[in-house]
């Protein structure tokens, strides 16, 4: 199948130029600051009535900012989403995943706390997982504050969020800090980055060159526990929360996402898997291009609203 024409058009209309330098020689702020650009025009038909409250939440090392999302009319508590924006571990911010937090919140109903992590190469592995934990706990012990159902309390996050949100998942299994479910969205989850996919699709928008840029930047490889709590390959999945996994056809994390899925189906979770043939990485992000991104999040946001009920 073929790309959605809406992404068709709006890919042909933001080709980079010819002849700029690779990536790891353009300062990481520079590229935050394009991408946040791109993504912040790219979603201006968000709902502009749900309510939003940035605040500070308790970090690894500190309070980091993060923004609660209420949709209007809810009651005073609702099951809750901790969510993690993508961005490879190295761009990405409260701001670019502003408008799918807003979809969210108010498609499913319930309240999104979406935390902005410290950021590679400057915080370098584990720094993003340690924050997301200690966000996830913060989220646990300050429900009442937030108005979140300690209950029903489920992690998200699209690509490297996807990843932080199936580690933690995986952290506190078993523990008193019970997730009620998985929201992960194209996640990056093979630290081998050895599929089928990831061999066969350069882009768009997630190429080879900004997949290795984006590890370089993390340094996970390098850490000496780095394998065994940034990527699925090593861990156990029995008990683990219920999950929806969503991939999309020219993704080149798609074979890990479906991969991850059928193991936790094969662990006796609860995993529910939508592929969007037509989409590509980054689609949450561009709904303002395509029907078909406004109704994939449509799609999304019931099976978690389903999920927490």
């Amino acid at each position: 199948m073929p790309i959605d024409p809406g992404i068709q058009a709006m890919l042909d209309a933001t080709k980079p130029p010819e002849g700029l330098p690779p990536l790891d020689q353009i300062p990481a702020p520079m590229i935050r600051a394009g991408y946040k650009m791109q993504r912040t025009q790219s979603d201006l038909s968000a709902p502009k009535d749900v309510e939003t409250r940035d605040l500070q939440v308790g970090g690894a090392t500190g309070e980091i900012p993060a923004r609660l999302y209420t949709p209007p009319g809810t009651a005073a508590t609702t099951p809750g989403l901790v969510y993690f924006h993508g961005g490879g571990f190295v761009i990405g911010d409260l701001d670019t995943h502003d408008g799918l937090c807003r979809r969210l919140a108010a498609r499913a109903g319930v309240r999104v706390l979406s935390v902005d992590y410290r950021l590679a190469p400057e915080h370098p592995f584990p720094a993003s997982h340690d924050d997301a934990l200690a966000a996830t706990k913060w989220a646990f012990d300050h429900a009442g504050e937030i108005g979140f159902d300690k209950n029903r309390i489920a992690i998200g996050g699209d690509s490297a969020g996807g990843n932080l949100s199936a580690v933690i998942s995986h952290e506190l299994n078993g523990t008193a800090y019970r997730l009620a479910f998985q929201l992960l969205l194209y996640p990056a989850l093979s630290m081998e980055g050895k599929t089928k996919s990831r061999e066969e699709l350069d882009g768009p928008v997630l190429t080879k060159e900004s997949m290795a840029w984006f590890e370089k930047a993390l340094a996970a490889h390098t850490h000496q526990d780095g394998a065994r709590m940034a990527y699925g390959d090593h861990w156990t999945l029995v008990g683990l929360p219920p999950a929806l996994v969503v991939t999309a056809g020219f993704d080149p994390l798609k074979d890990e996402g479906m991969d991850y899925a059928r193991a936790l189906e094969a662990a006796g979770v609860k995993a529910q898997h939508i592929d969007f043939p037509t989409l590509v990485h980054d689609f949450y992000l561009l709904a303002d291009h395509s029907p078909a991104v406004v109704e994939a999040i449509n799609q999304t946001a019931e099976v978690l609203k389903a999920g927490l009920a």
